[in-house]
């Protein structure tokens, strides 16, 4: 077998306070914070003189995690706007199960969460919803009804 599980999601964002405290009002939980540099990082990433800050955060179920990383050097850059539409090409959400929905949102809305649409209900499964967190990240919220 080629693959044990899936480790992590990484994102590069600017604010990484502003970015954690998105995700632990979510309800992931910090496992740390740390710093990357040296031979290993540019290497890994192939850029060169790699230095950034990273933070580490899991799901409360202890499966899942987002790695956030900030660099400090070489500087990030942007080669398409923040709030890039969901169809776009490539990666355009994390999702996350959540217990409630409507509760999600607001608590999300003082972290600069905007939902891009209104909150969804698939046939008799799920109230969906798309917010557009820090960093523009698209964060997909499911609540499964019973």
């Amino acid at each position: 077998m080629a693959i044990q599980r899936m480790d992590n999601v990484g994102i590069v964002v600017e604010d990484m306070d502003a970015a954690v405290a998105f995700f632990e009002e979510l309800g992931m939980e910090l496992e740390g914070r740390t710093e990357v540099k040296g031979p290993v990082a540019d290497q890994c990433t192939g850029l060169d003189g790699v230095h950034c800050d990273i933070a580490m955060l899991r799901t409360p179920d202890g499966h899942s995690r987002l790695e956030l990383s900030s660099y400090r050097t070489p500087k990030a850059t942007a080669d398409t706007p923040r709030n890039r539409p969901h169809n776009i090409l490539g990666t355009h959400r994390v999702m996350f199960a959540v217990t409630d929905l409507e509760d999600t949102v607001t608590r999300l809305r003082p972290h600069g969460a905007e939902p891009l649409g209104r909150i969804a209900r698939y046939e008799d499964s799920y109230l969906l919803c798309y917010v557009r967190g820090p960093e523009g990240i698209i964060v997909g919220l499911a609540e499964q009804l019973h």
